[in-house]
């Protein structure tokens, strides 16, 4: 059987800070339309590893390729050219705008000179109907729930041409019922072809979406599994890199 076509891999990146070693000739593959949890402990690297992705940062050495062609991003807006969006874990919207105005800005269509709403409307109508975000444009955003409000964040990705989508902590924020909500956006976005990358601690959430896990440790990837091959308990020992006592013991 044929290796399915990688979306995104990440070959020996390497980043450090002063006095600390970020990420060190960390591996990362991606499948096409895949939804691939990436966990670790705080430290591990996984949202160094995740903004260099996404263009906040650059790898000292190593590789970015996505759709099988090698890229150098330099910044968020390079990464948005190659389809790759990022919803952060705390939310960056205006309050005090509407759906629709936090949505467009920045990338607010023209019609000659002027705004043009109209299509910037029937635009976020066609990709909630497509992915089954439902959102009403007109209302403000201070309004919203949290959940409706981290809709509103994959919109904004959607709508600047995302089929790559980075999720950090998407679930640290949710009641459990907008947690199902969120699972069954993402296998929407899935359906249609959208590749999910995202950051999680939660394991029993990580074994129940995603079709593979990434584990890193103290800066390296330390393994790639199939959640049917693993339990919370064995991810958390990867995690940690020693056994840990279970219930029985």
């Amino acid at each position: 059987m044929s290796e399915p076509q990688r979306a995104v891999e990440l070959v020996d990146i390497t980043k450090t800070f002063p006095g600390v070693l970020a990420n060190d000739r960390v591996n990362l593959s991606v499948a096409l339309a895949e939804i691939h949890a990436v966990v670790g402990e705080n430290g591990a690297g996984k949202s160094t590893l995740m903004r260099i992705l996404y263009g906040m940062q650059e790898p000292d050495s190593g590789q970015i390729r996505v759709r099988g062609e090698d890229v150098r991003f330099r910044s968020p807006k390079d990464a948005i050219g190659h389809g790759i969006g990022m919803v952060h874990q705390h939310f960056m919207l205006a309050d005090n705008l509407t759906v629709l105005e936090n949505i467009i800005l920045g990338s607010e269509p023209k019609k000659g000179m002027a705004l043009d709403l109209a299509a910037a409307r029937d635009k976020i109508s066609d990709l909630s109907k497509k992915y089954g975000l439902l959102l009403d444009p007109g209302v403000l955003v201070e309004e919203l729930t949290i959940g409706q409000r981290q809709r509103v964040e994959i919109m904004k990705v959607l709508y600047r041409g995302a089929t790559i989508l980075i999720l950090d902590e998407p679930t640290a924020v949710l009641v459990p019922q907008e947690v199902d909500e969120l699972f069954d956006s993402l296998r929407e976005l899935q359906a249609e072809g959208v590749t999910i990358v995202f950051i999680s601690h939660k394991l029993e959430e990580v074994l129940a979406i995603s079709d593979a896990i990434t584990v890193m440790r103290a800066g390296r990837t330390v393994a790639s599994v199939q959640p049917s091959e693993v339990t919370a308990h064995d991810l958390a020992e990867l995690m940690v890199g020693s056994d840990l006592p279970t219930p029985d013991t």
